[in-house]
Protein backbone atom coordinates (compact mmCIF):
# COMPACT_ATOMS: atom_id res chain seq x y z
CA UNK A 1 0.00 0.00 0.00
CA UNK A 2 1.31 3.38 -0.94
CA UNK A 3 1.61 5.75 1.97
CA UNK A 4 -0.05 9.09 1.58
CA UNK A 5 1.99 12.12 2.44
CA UNK A 6 0.42 14.05 5.23
CA UNK A 7 -0.49 17.61 4.34
CA UNK A 8 1.76 20.22 5.88
CA UNK A 9 0.60 23.52 7.31
CA UNK A 10 3.20 26.26 7.23
CA UNK A 11 2.85 29.52 9.09
CA UNK A 12 4.90 31.77 6.82
CA UNK A 13 1.78 32.74 4.87
CA UNK A 14 0.43 34.36 8.01
CA UNK A 15 3.30 36.78 8.37
CA UNK A 16 1.62 39.77 6.72
CA UNK A 17 -1.67 39.88 8.59
CA UNK A 18 -0.30 38.33 11.79
CA UNK A 19 2.37 40.98 12.20
CA UNK A 20 -0.14 43.78 11.63
CA UNK A 21 -2.74 42.19 13.91
CA UNK A 22 -0.37 41.58 16.82
CA UNK A 23 1.30 44.97 16.45
CA UNK A 24 -2.05 46.76 16.32
CA UNK A 25 -3.55 44.90 19.29
CA UNK A 26 -0.39 45.33 21.36
CA UNK A 27 -0.25 49.05 20.62
CA UNK A 28 -3.97 49.44 21.32
CA UNK A 29 -3.77 47.72 24.69
CA UNK A 30 -0.53 49.28 25.85
CA UNK A 31 -0.83 52.83 24.53
CA UNK A 32 -4.44 53.24 25.67
CA UNK A 33 -3.80 51.55 29.01
CA UNK A 34 -0.71 53.67 29.63
CA UNK A 35 -2.52 56.82 28.52
CA UNK A 36 -5.43 56.17 30.87
CA UNK A 37 -3.14 55.20 33.72
CA UNK A 38 -1.06 58.34 33.28
CA UNK A 39 -4.14 60.54 33.25
CA UNK A 40 -5.57 58.68 36.24
CA UNK A 41 -2.30 59.24 38.06
CA UNK A 42 -2.70 62.95 37.41
CA UNK A 43 -6.10 62.86 39.16
CA UNK A 44 -8.56 62.74 36.26
CA UNK A 45 -12.16 61.68 36.96
CA UNK A 46 -14.23 59.11 35.05
CA UNK A 47 -15.55 61.60 32.48
CA UNK A 48 -12.09 62.91 31.69
CA UNK A 49 -10.71 59.38 31.42
CA UNK A 50 -13.42 58.35 28.96
CA UNK A 51 -12.85 61.44 26.84
CA UNK A 52 -9.14 60.79 26.70
CA UNK A 53 -9.65 57.07 26.11
CA UNK A 54 -12.11 57.45 23.23
CA UNK A 55 -9.91 60.08 21.61
CA UNK A 56 -6.87 57.84 22.01
CA UNK A 57 -8.69 54.82 20.57
CA UNK A 58 -9.93 56.73 17.54
CA UNK A 59 -6.68 58.51 16.78
CA UNK A 60 -4.58 55.43 17.44
CA UNK A 61 -6.67 53.09 15.27
CA UNK A 62 -6.66 55.50 12.35
CA UNK A 63 -2.96 56.20 12.75
CA UNK A 64 -2.12 52.49 12.82
CA UNK A 65 -4.25 51.78 9.76
CA UNK A 66 -2.82 54.63 7.71
CA UNK A 67 0.72 53.91 8.87
CA UNK A 68 0.48 50.24 7.92
CA UNK A 69 -1.03 51.09 4.55
CA UNK A 70 1.71 53.58 3.70
CA UNK A 71 4.50 51.31 4.94
CA UNK A 72 3.29 48.13 3.23
CA UNK A 73 2.43 50.07 0.05
CA UNK A 74 6.07 51.16 -0.14
CA UNK A 75 7.12 47.53 0.19
CA UNK A 76 4.63 46.56 -2.53
CA UNK A 77 5.95 49.28 -4.83
CA UNK A 78 9.46 47.89 -4.42
CA UNK A 79 8.24 44.38 -5.25
CA UNK A 80 6.48 45.60 -8.39
CA UNK A 81 9.57 47.53 -9.47
CA UNK A 82 11.71 44.41 -9.06
CA UNK A 83 9.16 42.40 -11.02
CA UNK A 84 9.22 44.91 -13.87
CA UNK A 85 13.03 44.83 -13.91
CA UNK A 86 13.08 41.03 -14.12
CA UNK A 87 10.54 41.08 -16.96
CA UNK A 88 12.70 43.54 -18.87
CA UNK A 89 15.90 41.56 -18.30
CA UNK A 90 14.23 38.31 -19.40
CA UNK A 91 13.06 39.98 -22.60
CA UNK A 92 16.38 41.65 -23.39
CA UNK A 93 18.82 38.85 -22.49
CA UNK A 94 17.17 35.49 -21.71
CA UNK A 95 20.44 33.58 -22.00
CA UNK A 96 22.12 35.64 -19.32
CA UNK A 97 19.08 35.22 -17.09
CA UNK A 98 19.18 31.45 -17.63
CA UNK A 99 22.85 31.39 -16.62
CA UNK A 100 22.04 33.49 -13.58
CA UNK A 101 19.34 31.03 -12.53
CA UNK A 102 21.69 28.09 -13.10
CA UNK A 103 24.37 29.70 -10.92
CA UNK A 104 21.86 30.22 -8.13
CA UNK A 105 21.16 26.49 -8.04
CA UNK A 106 24.87 25.67 -8.19
CA UNK A 107 25.46 27.94 -5.19
CA UNK A 108 22.71 26.03 -3.36
CA UNK A 109 24.54 22.75 -3.87
CA UNK A 110 23.29 21.24 -7.13
CA UNK A 111 25.81 19.76 -9.59
CA UNK A 112 26.33 22.01 -12.59
CA UNK A 113 24.62 19.67 -15.06
CA UNK A 114 21.56 19.21 -12.84
CA UNK A 115 21.44 22.93 -12.10
CA UNK A 116 21.40 23.62 -15.84
CA UNK A 117 18.54 21.15 -16.36
CA UNK A 118 16.51 22.64 -13.52
CA UNK A 119 17.09 26.18 -14.78
CA UNK A 120 16.05 25.23 -18.31
CA UNK A 121 12.96 23.36 -17.13
CA UNK A 122 11.75 26.22 -14.95
CA UNK A 123 12.55 28.78 -17.64
CA UNK A 124 10.38 26.91 -20.10
CA UNK A 125 7.35 26.85 -17.81
CA UNK A 126 7.60 30.08 -15.78
CA UNK A 127 10.85 32.02 -16.11
CA UNK A 128 9.59 35.12 -14.33
CA UNK A 129 8.23 33.14 -11.40
CA UNK A 130 11.50 31.24 -11.08
CA UNK A 131 13.56 34.44 -10.94
CA UNK A 132 11.19 36.19 -8.54
CA UNK A 133 11.21 33.21 -6.21
CA UNK A 134 14.80 32.01 -6.38
CA UNK A 135 16.69 35.21 -7.15
CA UNK A 136 14.64 37.75 -5.18
CA UNK A 137 12.75 35.61 -2.69
CA UNK A 138 9.36 36.93 -3.80
CA UNK A 139 6.36 34.61 -3.69
CA UNK A 140 2.63 35.20 -3.91
CA UNK A 141 2.14 33.92 -0.36
CA UNK A 142 4.64 36.43 1.04
CA UNK A 143 3.63 39.37 -1.15
CA UNK A 144 2.90 42.68 0.53
CA UNK A 145 -0.83 43.38 0.93
CA UNK A 146 -1.38 47.00 2.03
CA UNK A 147 -5.15 46.84 2.57
CA UNK A 148 -4.97 43.61 4.52
CA UNK A 149 -2.28 45.02 6.80
CA UNK A 150 -4.15 48.31 7.25
CA UNK A 151 -7.49 46.77 8.21
CA UNK A 152 -5.87 44.15 10.45
CA UNK A 153 -3.87 46.74 12.33
CA UNK A 154 -6.69 49.26 12.65
CA UNK A 155 -9.30 46.76 13.83
CA UNK A 156 -6.97 45.02 16.27
CA UNK A 157 -5.88 48.37 17.75
CA UNK A 158 -9.50 49.31 18.41
CA UNK A 159 -10.31 45.95 19.99
CA UNK A 160 -7.19 46.07 22.15
CA UNK A 161 -7.87 49.64 23.27
CA UNK A 162 -11.38 48.72 24.41
CA UNK A 163 -9.98 46.55 27.21
CA UNK A 164 -8.42 49.31 29.34
CA UNK A 165 -11.09 51.78 28.23
CA UNK A 166 -14.00 49.64 29.44
CA UNK A 167 -12.09 48.91 32.63
CA UNK A 168 -11.72 52.64 33.28
CA UNK A 169 -15.43 53.16 32.59
CA UNK A 170 -16.70 50.37 34.84
CA UNK A 171 -14.38 50.41 37.85
CA UNK A 172 -14.90 52.71 40.86
CA UNK A 173 -12.38 55.49 41.44
CA UNK A 174 -10.85 53.78 44.48
CA UNK A 175 -9.48 50.85 42.46
CA UNK A 176 -9.49 52.32 38.95
CA UNK A 177 -5.74 52.69 38.52
CA UNK A 178 -5.07 49.19 39.84
CA UNK A 179 -7.85 47.73 37.66
CA UNK A 180 -6.50 49.42 34.52
CA UNK A 181 -3.03 48.09 35.30
CA UNK A 182 -4.23 44.53 35.89
CA UNK A 183 -6.53 44.47 32.85
CA UNK A 184 -3.82 45.87 30.59
CA UNK A 185 -1.13 43.48 31.81
CA UNK A 186 -3.41 40.43 31.59
CA UNK A 187 -4.50 41.40 28.08
CA UNK A 188 -0.90 41.90 26.95
CA UNK A 189 0.24 38.59 28.41
CA UNK A 190 -2.66 36.83 26.69
CA UNK A 191 -1.84 38.57 23.42
CA UNK A 192 1.80 37.55 23.68
CA UNK A 193 0.79 33.93 24.23
CA UNK A 194 -1.71 33.97 21.34
CA UNK A 195 0.75 35.65 18.99
CA UNK A 196 3.44 33.14 19.89
CA UNK A 197 1.05 30.25 19.28
CA UNK A 198 -0.12 31.56 15.92
CA UNK A 199 3.46 32.06 14.82
CA UNK A 200 4.53 28.60 15.96
CA UNK A 201 6.77 29.93 18.77
CA UNK A 202 6.67 29.40 22.53
CA UNK A 203 3.52 30.82 24.11
CA UNK A 204 5.33 31.30 27.40
CA UNK A 205 8.20 33.23 25.81
CA UNK A 206 5.75 35.41 23.89
CA UNK A 207 3.71 36.13 27.02
CA UNK A 208 6.75 37.00 29.13
CA UNK A 209 8.28 39.19 26.44
CA UNK A 210 5.15 41.29 26.01
CA UNK A 211 4.16 41.26 29.70
CA UNK A 212 7.50 42.49 31.04
CA UNK A 213 7.84 45.26 28.47
CA UNK A 214 4.24 46.37 28.88
CA UNK A 215 4.43 46.36 32.68
CA UNK A 216 7.53 48.55 32.61
CA UNK A 217 5.85 51.01 30.24
CA UNK A 218 2.74 51.22 32.43
CA UNK A 219 4.76 51.82 35.59
CA UNK A 220 6.82 54.57 34.00
CA UNK A 221 3.75 56.28 32.53
CA UNK A 222 1.93 56.21 35.86
CA UNK A 223 4.92 57.68 37.69
CA UNK A 224 5.24 60.49 35.16
CA UNK A 225 1.51 61.19 35.32
CA UNK A 226 1.56 61.26 39.10
CA UNK A 227 4.56 63.57 39.19
CA UNK A 228 3.03 65.89 36.61
CA UNK A 229 -0.31 65.95 38.43
CA UNK A 230 1.39 66.78 41.70
CA UNK A 231 3.51 69.48 40.08
CA UNK A 232 0.53 71.37 38.60
CA UNK A 233 -1.98 70.52 41.33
Amino acid sequence: MLSQRRGETHRSGRVGWLRALVLGANDGILSTGALLLGVAGAGADRSQLLTVGVAGLTAGALSMGIGEFVSVSSQRDTELADRAMEERELEEDPEAELAELRNIYIDRGLPRELAQQVAESLSESDPLGAHLRDELGLTEEMAARPWQAAWSSMASFAVGALIPLLTAALMPASIRAVAITVATCVAMIALGAIGGGLGGASRVRGAVRVGVGGGAALALTYLIGSAFGTAIG
